[in-house]
């Protein structure tokens, strides 16, 4: 088994990956840095104050020291060009007109202006008497998984896959086209599908390292844990990395020049990148865009891997994601086998 030609491609391509530092770093350090920079910058302090401009007239400073009381706002007195420069810039969310009746000027489409609209009048009215009619009892939630970085180290993680699968595949086999090292090859006996899937096996021989390194960074610097089965994760991840690298097959299956290629699977991935739920939720998109971006193969995994780290589900609770990685896995290493050309 050793002489077998897809065991050789197999360890050819794990040499030529360990030796190369530049692609160590981007496949297992690149995201550990992303995360602890995001982690960091998006970590749970609790609610900043909201800018609050009062306009300079008669009551100002009465008026100001009313808002002060609420600690969510930080007040302070501008005249009316300032104020309104300051609120279009956005330094400030809200300017308070001190006049009968009283003028709150925002943008309604900033949410950080509605919430500072809310609690400033919500002190002002209690300031002049209003009572509430409704007693309320307020209980604080902090439960694990509701943070930024449990939602983020996931879409890292498929980010992480979708890369290393296409670049990682899609990358080595143009280089070697383009020095024509697979010409040579046409010369043995080596069969086009031991060659494809030597890259595929490749691939996951540093699965292991790479899903560890991210998750264990998580879970040290962060305490991002895995609700659901350890062995729903592992096998997401293999079917995610195996359908990466099925279109990483795909896109270079005719390339002939590194530019080229490297123009077509940005093409591929860039959509993923925007659309697929890595950063920020994918329901931010217009609800006719929504059919479109949940067939994506990032967007399918990110919500699988979500689904199991965060919401605890099992792979039969994950079916439509899961047939949506499968259906591209196998699309794509099927139509790679009948484009690739070793020319």
């Amino acid at each position: 088994m050793r002489d077998h030609p897809l065991v050789q491609l197999t360890l050819t391509r794990l040499r030529e990956f360990y030796r190369e530092p530049e692609a160590v770093f981007w496949v297992f350090g690149f995201p550990i840095v992303l995360a602890f920079g995001l982690g960091i910058a998006f970590r749970n302090r609790g609610p900043s104050e909201l800018p609050v401009a009062v306009q300079r007239g008669a009551g100002d400073t009465a008026l100001a020291t009313i808002i002060k009381r609420s600690p969510q706002l930080g007040v302070q007195l501008l005249d009316s060009n300032d104020a309104r420069a300051a609120l279009r810039a956005g330094r400030v969310a809200l300017v308070v007109t001190p006049a009968d009746p009283l003028v709150y000027r925002y943008d309604s489409t900033r949410t950080e202006s509605r919430l500072a609209r809310l609690e400033a009048d919500a002190v002002i009215q209690a300031a002049r008497g209003r009572v509430d009619a409704a007693r309320v009892r307020d209980e604080h939630s902090a439960e694990p998984g509701a943070r930024y970085i449990d939602f983020l180290i996931p879409g890292l993680l498929g980010m992480n896959l979708m890369g290393s699968g296409i670049w990682g595949v899609g990358f080595a086999i143009v280089q070697a086209r383009s020095k024509r090292l697979l010409k040579r090859f046409m010369a043995t006996p080596m069969r086009k599908t031991h060659y494809l899937l030597g890259f595929i096996f490749s691939r996951l021989a540093f699965l292991v390292l790479e899903i560890a390194a991210l998750l264990g960074f998580g879970w040290f610097m962060f305490h991002v844990g895995v609700r659901g089965s350890l062995v729903a994760l592992a096998l997401l991840t293999v079917l995610g990395s195996l359908t990466f690298a099925g279109l990483g097959l795909l896109v270079a299956s005719r390339a002939r020049t590194v530019e080229g290629v490297s123009g077509l699977m940005n093409l591929v991935m860039l959509p993923m990148w925007i659309a697929s739920g890595t950063f920020f939720a994918y329901t931010r998109f217009p609800a006719a865009l929504q059919p479109f971006v949940r067939i994506l193969p990032l967007t399918a995994l990110n919500d699988a891997l979500r689904g199991v780290m965060i919401d605890g589900r099992s792979l039969a609770g994950l079916g439509v994601p899961v047939s949506i990685l499968g259906v591209w896995g196998v699309a794509s290493f099927g139509a790679a086998l009948l484009l690739f050309r070793w020319r």
